[in-house]
C-alpha cells in the first residue's frame, strides 16, 4: 500500500510517499510559499502532489487555527487568517470556563476574536478549503475543528456558547468528520501529526518541536481529559488528545537574529549575563499574552552579537521547559523540526536546560510521516516504530546554572507584566 501524504506548513509544502515499512519514498517534492491566497496555495499543494504522484490514499497535515471566509459559492472572501493574525478582540465570556470547555484561550491566534470582524456564509480552515477543492466536499476533522477555539473536544462538538457570543450559527460552519472522502482523509492538525510521527504516544513522551515556531506536546488516548493551566488540549482523532504549549517564537527567531546580528553564532557559554524574553510574536503559552512584547536585559558595552544569540536559544529553551513542567510526568523528550534538527547547539541547550536526555528524532517530516502513519493505522496497518538519529546527553554542570537562569527569566516577566 503506497501512501501520499501532503504536508502543509507555515512556510512551505511538502509532499511524501510512504510504504508500510514507514520509510518516505525518495522523490518528494517541497515548495516554499509566502503568498496566504487561498486558491495559490492550493495551486501549490497540487503542484508537489503532482511531482510525487497518487497513492491508494491521500493524508494529509496542515497547520492549525486559520480561519478562512467563505460566500455562498464556497469562494474566498479574504487571504487565509492564521494563528500570527492577532489584531482582533475575543468575545466577552468567562477566560477560565472558555478554556474548560474547548481546551483553547481567549488569545487573537483563535477564531473567535477573528469571527466579530467577519461576514461570510461559511466559515472554514484553509484545511477544509483544500479538501473542498480536491474532493468536492466540504468537511473538517475533530482535529483540525478542536483548533478553532468554537470546538468542545470532550463532546466532539461545536461549542454552542462561543457560537452565540461570536454570532456564527452551527450551519455557517463545516460537519465535523473523520471518515475518508473518495480517497483523501481530512487532514490532521501538523502538531499532533509530528508527536505522531516522530513516535511520541502516550503521556510520557513528549515532542519537542523547533520550526517556524515552537511547541511542546503529548498524545494519549483517553476518553476524556480536562485543559491544565496554560496548556491547549485539541485532539488528534476521536480517540486521542493533543495536549501542550506552543511558542510564538522558534526558528522565526534564529532567523531573524542571524538576519539582524549578521549571522552570529552563538557562544555556548553560561556567562553573558544576558537573559531573553523570546516574545517577538507575542505571547502564547503559558500566559497568552498577546501585548507580551521581546526584551534582552543585562547589556553592556561588552555584550557581544554570539551572546546575544547564545541568550536568545536559551530563552526558547526556558519555555519549552516551563511548558513541559506544566504538562507533567514526562519521561522521555524527542526533538523534531527543522530549526532543531539543524541546530546542534540548541539542541545541547535543551539538553542541560532540560537536565535529561533528549532523543533527536530520525524522521526529518515527522508531521508528514504522521498523517501518512494514522491513515496506515485507519487501514488496519501497523507502521514500524519511528527511527531515533541520536541522544543528546546533558552536561550536568550546566542544568543548575540554567535553573538559575530560568527563574531570573520568570522574575523579568513578572516586572514586564507589572509594567
Amino acid at each position: 500500500m503506497r501512501i501520499v501524504a501532503l504536508d502543509v506548513g507555515s512556510s512551505s509544502v511538502r509532499a511524501v510517499a510512504y510504504g508500510e515499512d514507514g520509510r518516505p519514498e525518495p522523490g518528494d517534492a517541497h515548495l516554499p510559499y509566502t503568498s496566504y491566497d487561498a486558491d495559490e496555495l492550493v495551486d501549490a499543494c497540487r503542484a508537489v502532489l503532482a511531482h510525487v504522484g497518487p497513492g491508494d490514499a491521500l493524508a494529509l497535515s496542515c497547520f492549525w487555527h486559520s480561519l478562512l471566509p467563505l460566500d455562498e459559492h464556497e469562494r474566498p472572501l479574504s487571504t487565509v487568517l492564521t494563528w500570527r493574525d492577532v489584531t482582533g478582540d475575543p468575545p466577552a465570556l468567562d477566560p477560565a470556563a472558555y478554556h474548560r470547555r474547548t481546551g483553547c484561550f481567549l488569545h487573537p491566534s483563535f477564531w473567535p476574536a477573528k469571527l466579530g470582524g467577519l461576514a461570510a456564509a461559511r466559515y472554514v480552515s484553509f484545511a477544509d478549503y483544500l479538501l473542498l477543492q480536491l474532493t468536492g466536499e466540504l468537511v473538517t476533522s475533530v482535529s483540525m475543528a478542536s483548533g478553532t477555539g468554537v470546538f468542545d473536544p470532550n463532546r466532539l462538538a461545536w461549542d454552542v456558547e462561543t457560537l452565540a457570543a461570536v454570532e456564527v450559527e452551527e450551519a455557517q460552519l463545516p460537519s465535523v468528520s473523520d471518515e475518508q472522502v473518495a480517497t483523501v482523509w481530512p487532514a490532521l492538525g501538523d502538531g499532533a501529526c509530528s508527536n505522531v510521527g516522530s513516535g511520541c504516544l502516550g503521556p510520557g513522551r513528549a515532542a519537542v518541536t523547533i520550526g517556524t515556531s515552537a511547541a511542546a506536546r503529548v498524545v494519549y488516548e483517553a476518553a476524556s481529559s480536562e485543559a491544565k493551566p496554560g496548556l491547549f488540549l485539541y485532539r488528534l482523532d476521536e480517540q486521542r488528545f493533543c495536549e501542550g504549549g506552543a511558542l510564538s517564537d522558534g526558528g522565526n527567531l534564529h532567523a531573524w537574529l542571524r538576519l539582524t546580528l549578521s549571522e552570529a553564532e552563538p557562544t555556548d557559554l553560561p556567562d553573558h549575563g544576558l537573559t531573553f524574553l523570546p516574545f517577538l510574536g507575542g505571547e502564547r503559552s503559558l500566559g497568552w499574552n498577546v501585548h507580551r512584547r521581546g526584551l534582552i536585559d543585562g547589556l553592556t558595552f561588552a555584550t557581544t552579537p554570539g551572546e546575544i544569540v547564545q541568550a536568545a536559544l536559551e530563552g526558547v529553551a526556558y519555555r519549552l521547559a516551563d511548558v513541559l513542567d506544566a504538562i507533567g510526568g514526562v519521561e522521555s523528550v524527542v526533538a523534531t523540526g527543522h530549526a532543531a534538527l539543524v541546530n546542534d547547539v540548541w539542541l545541547q541547550i535543551l539538553a542541560d536546560v532540560l537536565g535529561r536526555p533528549v532523543e533527536v528524532s530520525g524522521e526529518a517530516e515527522g508531521s508528514a510521516r504522521g498523517a501518512a502513519v494514522v491513515a496506515f493505522e485507519r487501514a488496519g496497518i501497523t507502521v514500524p516504530a519511528a527511527p531515533v538519529a541520536r541522544v543528546v546527553q546533558p552536561r550536568s554542570e550546566r542544568f543548575e546554572i540554567h535553573l538559575v537562569a530560568r527563574e531570573e527569566q520568570r522574575r523579568l516577566m513578572r516586572s514586564q507584566e507589572a509594567t
